[in-house]
């Protein structure tokens, strides 16, 4: 079976449990999760919210990048949902899993996914700052 079981881009909340039950595998000894929220603040500047927007390849490149983590690790089960749209300080932006046999192998996992997505998917973020000024973030 596929571990790679859900990678989705949405304009809606995100969903911990969503992400939870797809990596759940009677065979997996560990599964572990990162969940990136909205922070109040970055670069010594006061965060109102952001705006993430995606180019048209990203789902695809998200599930690429889904796949070679997949492939590159013994996991049994793997899951990438990226949220797009307006969101609020405290909102989840990205929630990234896995499950593996093992704690380390699962670890070292989801952190790889979180960085390559990082990396490698086309989201950009427009935040804005409690001062009225604003920045792209990612932006190619």
């Amino acid at each position: 079976m596929n571990p790679v079981r859900l990678v989705a881009l949405r304009d809606t909340p995100l969903d911990v449990t969503e992400v939870l039950a797809a990596l759940e595998d009677g065979t997996s000894g560990g599964v572990d999760l990162f969940i990136g929220r909205v922070r109040d603040h970055d670069h010594g500047q006061g965060v109102s919210g952001l705006v993430y927007e995606a180019h048209p390849s990203a789902l695809e490149e998200l599930t690429k990048v889904a796949e070679e983590i997949a492939d590159s690790f013994q996991v049994t089960a793997l899951a990438a949902v990226h949220r797009t749209g307006a969101l609020d300080v405290g909102d989840i932006a990205v929630i990234v899993g896995t499950a593996s046999a093992h704690r380390a192998d699962t670890f070292d996992a989801t952190r790889a996914l979180i960085d390559t997505l990082k990396a490698r998917v086309p989201i950009w973020k427009h935040q804005r700052f409690a001062d009225g000024s604003d920045e792209w973030v990612g932006l190619p």
